[in-house]
């Protein structure tokens, strides 16, 4: 059996799955598969509005095709652009080359449909590619920035006014994206960020028609709650480099549109002389065949199929018809080359998603399960990551890990930034808490003495630093004699003389080590207090009066510092207090190697710890605006204008 040749055009979603189930399904098979597209990625389209909205960096959308198939030697992959299909040689031709083909599959996917409109090509955005995506944020960065200093109220109005033309998936996820760039828009512009509008035109009277009315008007609730303008019944009938014109007339200035209103079949495609529908679809049976070239093995897949599961409806273009109707193709050549029945594409839709920003989202699984919010959002990240587990790719899908819960600025992603790698640190979270609740255990031992510490009546009493015995071992305020009888003067000095000979005792038998080692003594770090630090000390505490102050000062400092690390709060200064204590713990001869790990981890925690699942999140951010503008005012994009 001569060696059978597969060309696939297109590495769009559908393309990959179809490469991807070829690959696996015929690597012991005497085939070459040749997947053919103009880039050398695979953009995930799904998240063109992430990089549009200034949320996450181009490269987080685009995987290399390399990286997707490397593990495949019977793929042979090629950058180049198809210009037209030979269908009775079985060729297809490039801009460079040709390629002979036994069984063909197109999925060059489709593109934007301006129906038409004047203008759109000339003044519009469309986001349909990754050129798209990354054309419309430098748009609106630089229009932003312009805006910020343009003395014309009315232009400023105008240049500061995003438009988003269509209510689909696309349009709602960009128009979320904005939601949640305003604010650094206007942050990094020195703009107040109300003066920027945003706002969404359909030319339906209803909004995200994929989905229920109910979820439908969830979203519909959340975007007016963010103050974006819906304008539904209003078809745009003119675009223009400043303004947009309405079917009834009404003109609304601005300066940038973006068109996500409809799609339509590549026109790349249209000199195939396939037989096509409307919007450009090339027609295909249930197999996915191309109509009419059923006998030359060539299959349709993708945006570009027009197949009409239910009379007048063809296949959707999204990205679960996209690979259901590639795995159909893909199936059906393996059935042809190995032998068996060709299986019928059979649509399997369980459910819609749409995204109106990093947190916030609606969600219809399987028509039974609606969420919205949160859970909406966890859903689709769940989705995206099992699409990675269905290409097998586990690089991109760490990648996509990195680039939504860890590589993210400005809280943008479904935990809030609490995950993200910028100024917060998760996995140091254990760790503080841990240091926390020791600190806290250390200082309680200090209320409780030897008492017990489920009956808080037995607290404050015999061993407690709330007693009336310093326990602080400085030699000026043990040899003080404390006003009682002198039975029990002369006990204090023979057990002060005991204490002073069993520290001699340990301090000579005891060894240097970083961690405690079972049987032996750990080493003080200073066994008896520099000169300096002893005049330090007489100074702060000159008699017992004051040492007793300080032994219940010292362990409130300690539990408070305990809790607020457990909370995160103020998680820096307590940090830098903690180091401090240790500090002066080791100056009094109060401290042990074994324990030296403190300050360490002290300095470790000084990193923001507190702005991951603490209270710093919040508080810190509110410091530092109050006090900023207590101190600097408020920053303004032009001075000298009200």
């Amino acid at each position: 059996m001569t060696k059978q040749k597969i060309v696939v055009v297109g590495a769009g979603y559908a393309g990959v799955s179809a490469t991807k189930f070829l690959a696996k399904k015929l690597k012991k098979d005497d085939v070459e598969i040749t997947l053919i597209d103009r880039h050398s990625y695979h953009t995930m389209m799904t998240e063109l509005h992430e990089v549009a909205g200034g949320r996450v960096e181009p490269s987080a959308i685009q995987y290399d095709l390399q990286r997707l198939f490397s593990r495949k030697k019977n793929v042979t992959l090629v950058t180049d652009t198809v210009t037209g299909i030979d269908k009775d040689k079985k060729i297809v031709k490039t801009k460079l080359g040709s390629y002979e083909f036994d069984q063909l599959v197109i999925g060059m996917g489709g593109e934007p449909n301006d129906f038409g409109t004047p203008g759109v090509k000339e003044n519009g955005f469309t986001l349909w590619s990754f050129e798209d995506s990354v054309r419309i944020r430098e748009h609106i960065e630089k229009t932003v920035q312009k805006a910020a200093i343009e003395p014309d109220a009315e232009v400023r109005k105008a240049m500061l006014t995003f438009v988003v033309c269509g209510s689909g998936f696309t349009g709602i996820e960009m128009i979320g994206e904005l939601i949640d760039w305003k604010d650094r828009l206007a942050k990094e512009t020195k703009i107040d960020p109300n003066e920027i509008t945003l706002m969404v035109v359909e030319a339906m009277p209803t909004i995200l028609n994929m989905l229920t009315r109910n979820d439908a008007a969830k979203a519909e609730r959340y975007m007016e709650r963010k103050q974006v303008k819906l304008l539904k019944n209003s078809p745009i009938v003119e675009v223009a480099a400043e303004h947009i014109k309405l079917k009834d007339g009404t003109q609304i200035p601005t300066h940038t549109l973006i068109w996500t209103a409809g799609v339509k079949a590549t026109t790349d495609a249209a000199d195939f002389g396939l037989e096509a529908a409307r919007g450009n679809r090339l027609i295909a049976n249930e197999f996915m065949q191309a109509k009419g070239y059923e006998d030359k093995n060539i299959y349709i897949i993708g945006d570009l199929v027009y197949y009409e599961e239910f009379p007048d409806t063809p296949t959707p273009q999204i990205v679960q018809a996209a690979e259901q109707t590639g795995h159909t193709a893909a199936a059906n050549i393996v059935a042809g080359i190995k032998g068996g029945e060709k299986h019928k594409f059979k649509g399997n839709y369980q459910g819609f998603m749409v995204s109106i920003g990093s947190k916030w989202g609606v969600a219809n699984l399987f028509d039974k399960i609606h969420l919205s919010g949160f859970l909406a959002i966890i859903m689709k990240h769940i989705v995206n990551l099992k699409y990675f587990f269905d290409i097998r790719s586990g690089y991109y899908m760490f990648q996509y890990m990195m680039h939504e819960f860890f590589h993210i600025k400005d809280d943008r992603n479904v935990a809030r930034g609490h995950s993200s790698r910028y100024g917060n640190i998760l996995w140091s979270v254990p760790l503080r808490v841990f240091y926390g609740l020791m600190w806290f255990v250390e200082a309680a031992k200090k209320v409780v003495g030897n008492g017990e510490y489920l009956k808080p009546g037995t607290w404050f009493g015999e061993g407690s630093w709330f007693s009336d015995t310093v326990v602080f071992p400085f030699p000026w305020l043990q040899e003080q004699a404390t006003t009682g009888a002198s039975a029990a003067a002369d006990a204090t000095t023979a057990a002060s003389g005991a204490a002073d000979t069993a520290t001699e005792t340990v301090a000579q038998a005891a060894h240097f080590g970083l961690n405690y080692a079972y049987g032996e003594e750990p080493m003080l770090v200073f066994d008896h207090m520099p000169k300096w630090f002893e005049s330090v000390m007489k100074f702060m505490m000159p008699n017992q009066e004051v040492a007793l102050f300080f032994q219940k000062f010292m362990t409130i400092v300690e539990i408070l510092i305990a809790l607020a690390l457990i909370a995160g709060l103020f998680t820096w200064l307590c940090s830098a207090a903690t180091i401090g204590l240790v500090a002066a713990f080791s100056l009094s001869g109060m401290f042990y190697w074994v324990n030296i790990w403190f300050v360490f981890v002290a300095f470790a925690l000084m990193n923001g710890s507190g702005r991951a699942l603490g209270l710093d999140r919040w508080v810190i951010p509110w410091v530092q605006r109050t006090v900023g503008k207590w101190w600097y005012g408020t920053p303004k994009s032009r001075y000298g204008t009200k």
